[in-house]
């Protein structure tokens, strides 16, 4: 029988600990809505634009010296690609990732520069486990994937545990409730593991709420066949793993699932109220607050998870008027 490691709260602190130790937290806003003050943590201005650099700093800095020469291989449309490959560049690994070929130019113009190594996949043919398995195998690196990993897991939670200090130093108490949104999970299990006292959402774009559906079935459930294109390219996760829905399955989270049209308004409210760049996926849990899918209180966290945009796709959401 196998053991495989179990994503921890203490694992948690130790990760927000590496963080600070080469970071300073990320901005936290606070902004009312319908006349409630709800705080925003915006890992849109993480260094390379999203909160995946988490998870990776907390992931690579726990493989042993010995190995790190033979680098670390990595699959993403973007956000998790840029965070691994700038801990890499820090700590002087290789990296390699496994892209989609139809991943935003953005991300692989901010990958390549960040010095890691790109292969392209078919989303719709080819699998990227399977690419980047055997890749790490081959040269003897260590895969790391997107969500399923404790220490993954455990990374991404110190963006919440670095928001409730910012909160208390407000006055704004610890975190009540907690709105995330939802890939693979990796972002909401941390979160949940590292707030165990707040209530927590996750939010995931419409036909891509394979969470949702899981959190309410009560075992795990993928995305249907033929799901519907979204601007999404962050969230578009066929499957939740275990370890995530594992976490959040004990913790009673419950899911909602946005439109792409209320994701394009979440995106220029952040703009004109925050002045804040959020892609899509970054903006879902914002949708949710502001279509009034989620109850809010004073002391509701919204994380507003990157913000890596296409800039033409991007301009066309802030002059379009759903």
């Amino acid at each position: 029988m196998t053991l495989v490691r179990q994503p921890t709260r203490a694992g948690v602190r130790d990760a927000a600990a590496k963080i600070a130790a080469i970071l300073p937290p990320s901005p936290l806003f606070v902004a009312d809505i319908r006349g409630i003050p709800v705080a925003f943590k915006a890992e849109c201005l993480q260094p390379m634009g999203a909160f995946k650099l988490r998870g990776a700093w907390h992931r690579l800095t726990a493989i042993d010296n010995d190995v790190r020469e033979k680098g670390v291989v990595a699959f993403s449309s973007g956000n998790h690609a840029q965070g691994v490959a700038w801990a890499a560049k820090r700590l002087g690994m290789p990296a390699t990732i496994v892209m989609p070929a139809d991943a935003p130019k953005s991300k692989r113009d901010g990958t390549l520069a960040l010095g890691a190594e790109v292969v392209n996949y078919d989303r719709a043919t080819e699998s990227r486990e399977k690419i980047a398995a055997h890749l790490a195998h081959a040269r003897g690196a260590v895969l790391v994937p997107s969500f399923d990993d404790p220490w993954i897991i455990e990374g991404q939670g110190s963006a919440g545990v670095e928001a409730a200090v910012q909160m208390a130093a407000l006055g704004m108490g610890v975190p009540s409730r907690v709105v995330v949104p939802c890939g693979g999970g990796g972002l909401a299990a941390g979160n949940a593991l590292g707030l165990p006292d707040s209530m927590m959402t996750v939010v995931e774009p419409e036909g891509w709420d394979d969470m949702r559906r899981s959190l309410e079935a009560g075992w795990i459930e993928p995305v249907g066949d033929n799901p519907p294109p979204t601007a999404c390219d962050a969230l578009q996760t066929v499957r939740v793993s275990q370890l995530t829905f594992d976490v959040l399955s004990r913790r009673g989270v419950n899911g909602v699932a946005v439109s792409e049209a209320a994701i394009r308004a979440a995106q220029r409210w952040a703009a004109e109220k925050l002045r804040l760049v959020v892609e899509p996926g970054g903006a879902v849990a914002l949708a949710a607050v502001l279509t009034g899918q989620v109850a809010l209180d004073a002391g509701t966290l919204v994380i507003l998870s990157g913000g890596n945009v296409d800039m033409e796709a991007y301009g066309a959401v802030l002059a379009r008027a759903d």
